[in-house]
């Protein structure tokens, strides 16, 4: 397995694609937005080949900064296929609904963050439910449904190589052991997140592959960490909530304390690059909704 650096927005360790090398070319999960598009070419190249060289695609979900460049990817190289959860599928299908929900959080940074967002060929999709075993580069590979980040997430295991690709229901962590949760709107489900990485733990992966960002070895301590991050992380939202505070002060406070805490962990530009894996904002809201909701 090797890992394409998609270098977003001019910043490093931000979102990374996997490339799985086969007889037959190459599958990449998670190949990134289309604004990232020249720098997966440009990996792609130093691994000795191009766009025309990929025979499929992994998504393991459909937000724009894992699969925004797949349809873009089958206009230059028509004969991919692409493996996405059956949820997922019919938005890669016609994206209008899904790139309308995106502008309400992007506005008119949609094009600079994420470039075009072209369908994908109902015929070229495999529509996943979980618990697929898939021949991917000629190796055998597990699909588990793991919800709690998004509704329509996977996760995959490469069962010869050991290595769990997680997509983002292992948490973001740009470098070392600083992790943050990852809960945008607008489903974030915390019991089911639970319960899909009790899903990957059985798996009893090597490592894990995140797509924000890179290998992680120690699955499983990480993800025990990563337990701990979340549960954190959504306590303070649910305590914020209570404070009798405007929306945009408790959100604002949120997001000073994460600025801070990150910057006591990390340098100047590795916490840019968590930030913008991972806007702070955006972690605030998705909580305080779903807190709302259980309220309901």
């Amino acid at each position: 397995m090797d890992i394409i650096d998609l270098r977003f927005q001019g910043r490093e360790q931000v979102i990374a694609t996997a490339v799985l090398r086969g007889p037959d070319g190459f599958t990449l999960v998670d190949p990134g937005p289309t604004s990232c598009l020249p720098a997966l070419e440009e990996g792609l190249a130093r691994l000795g080949g191009t766009l025309r060289d990929v025979r499929r695609i992994l998504l393991t979900h459909i937000h724009l900064d894992h699969a925004g460049a797949t349809g873009t990817i089958l206009a230059r190289a028509p004969h991919v296929r692409v493996a996405v959860h059956e949820r997922g599928a019919p938005h890669m299908v016609d994206p209008t609904k899904l790139l309308a929900s995106a502008t309400r959080l992007y506005g008119n940074r949609m094009d600079v963050l994420w470039g075009a967002f072209e369908p994908v060929p109902a015929a070229h999709v495999q529509a996943l439910a979980g618990g697929e075993r898939l021949d991917v580069a000629g190796r055998p590979v597990r699909v588990a449904y793991t919800p709690g980040h998004a509704i329509h997430h996977v996760a995959y295991l490469d069962e010869g190589e050991g290595v769990a690709y997680v997509g983002d229901t292992c948490g973001i962590r740009v470098v070392r052991d600083y992790t943050i949760a990852a809960t945008p709107p607008p489903d974030i489900d915390l019991a089911a997140w639970d319960r899909s990485l009790t899903t990957i733990e059985a798996w009893n992966p090597a490592a894990l592959l995140l797509t924000h960002f890179g290998r992680v070895a120690g699955a499983r301590a990480h993800i025990a960490g990563y337990r701990a991050v979340l549960e954190a992380t959504a306590k303070a939202v649910r305590e914020g909530l209570a404070l009798g505070e405007s929306d945009e002060a408790r959100a604002a406070a949120f997001v000073a304390h994460l600025r801070a805490e990150a910057r006591g962990w990390l340098s100047e530009r590795e916490a840019a690059a968590l930030e913008l894996a991972a806007p702070f904002d955006q972690i605030w809201a998705g909580l305080a909704r779903y807190w709302r909701k259980q309220a309901q």
